[in-house]
């Protein structure tokens, strides 16, 4: 961990020195508060929840995450600071760790910057605050599976626009396999188990219940496995 420590701070002060960091966290809050009020019909849904406001995260991550995930590793070998990380001691998955934590937690401040959101909720009438911290940890947590997938597709190129796309494409495989609309479409060709199986791959699957208070361990476990494994392969494919 003490390896892994000066990596993470480095790279987590790093954001707050750009001013590329603080457009992106004005952009993720007008454009999550934005959806909550103009498409959630946040006020006429007339309910103390912040449903209308997560339900949108999927989507929204689907863009903005790989934004910051596409200069994690695709940055560092175009202008060839990897090969000097490497050579301070530590390890790649030490390097792996340190980056993608400082880069989650940057995150994980965006998300919790959106505070005023659950305090106009408490204002306005009586929630459940239980349902309410339930949503922002199935958040973060799905935050970190997104970044994980973005840190592996960075470390597979040196071209940070060819690392967006495929972390787009990849990251909407895994949003499309719940969309009902899209499960809708497949279970006119498969059977209703084949669909269930599917549909569990999907970032909107696990997240769901997040927003209605549901903290189920197969949940949490699905969106750490996810983001262990393409930790995995991101040191395997630093390694070769």
């Amino acid at each position: 961990m003490s390896q892994i420590t000066p990596v993470l701070k480095r790279e987590f002060l790093g954001y707050f020195r750009s001013p590329v960091a603080y457009v992106f966290l004005v952009v993720f809050l007008m454009a999550s508060v934005g959806l909550a009020f103009f498409v959630g019909q946040f006020f006429r849904a007339n309910q103390a929840s912040l449903e209308s406001f997560f339900v949108f995260h999927p989507w929204l991550f689907l863009f903005l995450i790989p934004a910051v995930g596409m200069r994690l590793w695709s940055e560092e070998k175009r202008s060839g600071t990897v090969e000097l990380l490497f050579t301070l001691p530590l390890t790649t998955l030490d390097a792996v760790l340190g980056k993608f934590l400082a880069a989650w937690a940057f995150l994980a401040v965006a998300i919790l910057l959106s505070f005023p959101m659950a305090i106009t909720v408490g204002y306005l009438g009586d929630p459940d605050w239980g349902v309410i911290a339930s949503g922002y940890l199935g958040s973060i947590l799905m935050a970190g599976a997104y970044l994980g997938v973005c840190s592996l597709t960075s470390a597979l190129t040196k071209n940070q626009v060819i690392s967006f796309v495929l972390s787009v494409l990849a990251c909407l495989v895994l949003v499309f396999l719940g969309w009902s609309v899209f499960n809708g479409a497949l279970s006119a060709v498969l059977p209703v188990w084949a669909v269930d199986l599917i549909a569990n791959f999907s970032f909107v699957t696990h997240f769901d219940a997040f927003t209605k208070g549901i903290i189920d361990p197969k949940d949490v476990v699905f969106f750490l496995s996810l983001t262990g494994l393409t930790l995995f392969l991101n040191v395997v494919a630093l390694e070769r």
